[in-house]
């Protein structure tokens, strides 16, 4: 099943959430969404593909 059609959607959703967080609880609010968004991201990766994947991470030696 190709998936790759939900990514905006869910892109989207990740964005109101985020402005929901700015507008009504501050820069703290904002910031705490976005790590812990970062974090179930990187959860999702590692339930999704039993490992986590970033080819184009910083830092990364070739």
């Amino acid at each position: 099943m190709n998936t790759n059609h939900w990514m905006p959607v869910i892109g989207m959703a990740a964005g109101i959430v985020l402005g929901l967080a700015a507008a009504f609880g501050g820069l703290g609010a904002f910031l705490l969404v976005l790590v812990l968004g970062a974090v179930g991201f990187l959860v999702g990766l590692f339930a999704a593909h039993g490992e986590v994947r970033l080819p184009n991470a910083p830092g990364k030696r070739r």
